[in-house]
């Protein structure tokens, strides 16, 4: 099998590209800190735990494995967090992709896929966002990835590295047979946190602002599927693979929905429903971002599978479910275990 690193591939939407990549006939390599990432996530191939900012583990894993091409996941990914510790990100993101690039001209890997993000668009001046849409991000954690979209185009001026950025919207949903899912700590995506209401996990979903220039005053988001983010990262490889030049891509369904009408999804969905409540704007957040993806869908021949909004609710709420319903079983154990071998809890 063709090897491919895959850095944060144990992480949400790296692992499910690590499904992708192993379907492909790829072995995927994750290399992955676990600072975040669920060691239980990564199946398809080795892991290899690492840093970005150690230049000698990447340089080992390189030699070890001997990938033919590089998938970057590997980020921090909070907005908000972002504009409170925006050095944090800058020396993660940026920082952490520098050193990769430098192992991976030592190892003269030359090809690259690149996770990116429509944050670095900005507020957009028109909707749906195509991809010479100007990029002014409102956010470190935006301006972040923009910094390493332009080190990528630079180092492949200089080298002849080749590149696929994909900038892609709100990701969503779990794999549909049900191997893997999305499981952040913290959770801050907007689905998860839906049906952990439903489930009683935390007391209510939260709106992070209702008076928005939006239809309902809520934010709006173009949401796409994981398994067809998956599949686009394995069709960009494939792209780089077959002597395809470098270019960066929008991945996203066209449509947007707001907070609220994502909560509405999750009622019809789970048939229970959202508590709400609604709190203060967070930092950083542009009221609509919805992407134009038609480039992706002519170059990659991509088209996504699973682009209703209540199919990818019925995904994650599946996977949500049974995740709690194995946490719940995990306390009894527990509890049980104690109870037989005389343990008191303090």
């Amino acid at each position: 099998m063709t090897a491919v690193l895959v850095t944060g591939g144990a992480g949400y939407v790296g692992s499910h590209t690590c499904k992708a990549l192993a379907a492909a006939g790829f072995l995927p390599v994750t290399f992955d800190s676990l600072e975040h990432g669920r060691r239980d996530a990564v199946r398809w191939g080795p892991l290899v735990q690492g840093d970005l900012a150690d230049r000698a583990a990447l340089d080992r894993a390189f030699a070890e494995h001997q990938p033919v091409a590089v998938l970057h996941f590997a980020a921090y990914a909070y907005v908000g967090e972002s504009v409170a510790k925006p050095l944090r990100y800058y020396r993660n993101n940026v920082a952490g992709t520098l050193t990769l690039l430098e192992a991976m001209a030592a190892a003269e890997v030359g090809m690259l896929v690149f996770s990116s993000t429509c944050a670095t668009y900005g507020v957009p001046r028109v909707t749906p966002i195509p991809e010479d849409h100007p990029q002014q991000p409102v956010n470190p954690y935006g301006a972040s990835k923009l910094m390493v979209e332009r080190m990528i185009m630079d180092v492949g001026a200089a080298s002849g590295l080749r590149a696929v950025i994909l900038r892609y919207f709100n990701a969503a949903g779990a794999d549909p047979e049900g191997e893997i899912g999305e499981n952040h700590d913290p959770e801050t995506h907007l689905i998860p946190l839906a049906l952990d209401a439903v489930l009683g996990r935390i007391p209510h979903l939260t709106i992070n602002g209702d008076d928005y220039d939006t239809p309902d005053g809520t934010c709006v988001r173009d949401y796409i599927h994981v398994s067809d983010l998956a599949d686009a990262h394995v069709r960009a490889l494939r792209h780089l693979l077959d002597g395809g030049d470098s270019v960066a891509l929008n991945l996203g369904n066209g449509q947007g929905f707001s907070i609220r009408q994502v909560a509405d999804a999750a009622e019809r969905v789970t048939g229970r429903r959202v508590p709400l409540t609604v709190g203060p704007r967070r930092p950083g957040d542009p009221p609509v971002l919805v992407g134009d993806a038609k480039q992706a869908r002519a170059l990659l021949k991509w088209r996504p599978q699973r682009d209703d909004l209540d199919v990818q609710i019925a995904d994650a709420w599946r996977w949500r479910k049974r995740e709690c319903l194995a946490g719940q079983d995990a306390v009894r154990r527990r509890m049980s275990d104690d109870k037989e071998t005389g343990v008191k809890k303090k």
